[in-house]
């Protein structure tokens, strides 16, 4: 086994103890990396010397010498960050973002800059200007998005951990599809500076994406600059909303759920109480409409129209929409934010965590990414936001956790929430479903994972 296949905290463990050398295991990244890419298009850029830079200054952090990668929505000090998109409606320039600072700190060498969905603006990581990343499960289908990349980088096991953004699902989308754990952290608590609209968001977080709980503890402790103490989920009281969110889902991602959240009542001896949560539609719209309404400094219409050619259609579309958007409708949007908090305030009185699929349906195909629900045909996004937009129109944390796959072998997850700063509930919780389930589906390998013989990664 190559200490590549290690979990990112055991590669860190082994370096600090000598058992590994990271100058080797960076150089393995690299090969795997050149090997493996080519059929998932996950990383977008490598830059060897500047990794090996980043290695020798690494200071004796919990990551160092541990390969990862970062979505190219983050400066680095050599690149800017491009957001997959050919052309940006605000000029970026490479600098130390919040995440390259933790990563930097903690030791950790960036070895490469992972895809993402075009603009950031898609669930399915279908589109990009570096072309769509593929999901290392089945190659034709979409790997989520719009941290597309990296979820795939991380399911590919081109490395252990991956830094990616959440500001409407983006890393539990993905997560979902490719297989992961995914962590939204609660707003604020994560890395942010140097996103370009680090001071205008009140929805974008950095997050983890990483084979278990554990990992994404590690990680998401690193981004958080404290320490996500672990804990106990015992007795903990897990809510169940009855509504689309839970029911217009594909049957096998809705058994799959309901089983997992029973095998999680099962293991901490706890309760699954059924609640209501008026308006999750609205919460939705609302949310929609935030993140497009803060996402359009800078923007006129010359600027629009000089922009490149190679810019989607779909892209531009949604640009032009979001300079429609009257500013009434994002007062509205902001009333529907405070009565959501509101609301969940009162909810988390009663429950714990809330839990619903994360997705509704496993991944669709890349050409035509279309997902067959209960109530109809819908495209991913359309149905893919119903359940994830709460959490970032709240600022409330969120994981995605694999529970289990399908008959065509791809991933089912559900989506675990608490109450805001609770994030280290949720990675406790996250945990015991791990050992409800016997890590089975963390620890599961998608195809390309497992295409290489040993002999080949020495």
């Amino acid at each position: 086994m190559s200490a590549l296949d290690l979990p990112l905290r055991e590669q860190a463990a082994a370096v600090a103890r000598g058992d590994v050398d990271p100058a080797e295991l960076l150089d393995e990244a690299l090969a795997r990396i050149e090997r493996r890419n080519p059929a998932i298009n996950a990383v977008v850029e490598t830059f060897p010397e500047r990794s090996r830079e980043m290695l020798a200054a690494a200071p004796d952090g919990p990551l160092r010498g541990v390969p990862l990668v970062i979505k190219d929505e983050w400066p680095l000090p050599w690149r800017a960050q491009r957001f997959g998109a050919a052309e940006l409606l605000a000029p970026t320039t490479p600098g130390e973002s919040g995440p390259y600072r933790a990563l930097r700190n903690a030791g950790a060498t960036i070895v490469g800059v992972a895809n993402m969905h075009e603009l950031g603006a898609g669930s399915t990581g279908n589109v990009s200007y570096y072309g769509p990343a593929r999901n290392p499960w089945n190659t034709e289908r979409c790997p989520g998005g719009s941290s597309s990349g990296p979820a795939a980088a991380v399911a590919a096991r081109l490395v252990a951990g991956a830094v990616g953004a959440d500001g409407l699902g983006s890393v539990r989308f993905p997560a979902a599809y490719c297989g992961l754990t995914g962590l939204k952290p609660t707003f604020g608590r994560s890395a942010m500076a140097g996103h370009h609209m680090a001071d205008v968001t009140t929805l974008i977080v950095s997050g983890p994406l990483c084979a278990d709980a554990a990992d994404c503890r590690l990680l998401g402790s690193v981004l958080f600059g404290e320490e996500l103490s672990a804990g106990e989920a015992a007795g903990l009281r897990i809510g169940v909303v009855r509504d689309t969110v839970s029911e217009d889902v594909a049957p096998e991602v809705r058994e799959a759920c309901e089983a997992a959240v029973e095998a999680l009542r099962a293991e901490i001896g706890g309760e699954i109480l059924d609640v209501s949560l008026a308006d999750l539609e609205a919460a939705t719209l609302a949310a929609i409409l935030l993140v497009n309404g803060e996402s359009l400094g800078g923007v006129t219409p010359e600027r629009l129209n000089r922009m490149s050619p190679e810019v989607s259609p779909i892209a531009r579309g949604f640009i032009k929409y979001r300079m429609l958007l009257p500013a009434a409708a994002t007062v509205q949007a902001s009333r529907v934010r405070t009565l959501m908090r509101r609301r969940l305030a009162v909810l988390f009185a009663e429950v714990d965590a809330l839990a619903w699929p994360t997705v509704p349906a496993v991944a669709p195909p890349l050409t035509e990414p279309l997902v067959e629900l209960p109530s109809g045909t819908h495209t991913a996004d359309q149905a893919n936001v119903r359940g994830a937009a709460l959490a970032n129109l709240t600022g409330i944390p969120s994981i995605s956790v694999p529970v289990g796959l399908s008959s065509d072998e791809l991933p089912i997850a559900l989506q675990l929430s608490a109450a805001w700063g609770r994030d280290e509930l949720l990675l406790d919780a996250a945990e015991a479903l791990e050992r409800a389930n016997g890590r089975r589906w963390v620890e599961s390998l998608p195809p390309l994972a497992q295409a290489e013989p040993e002999a080949a990664e020495a």
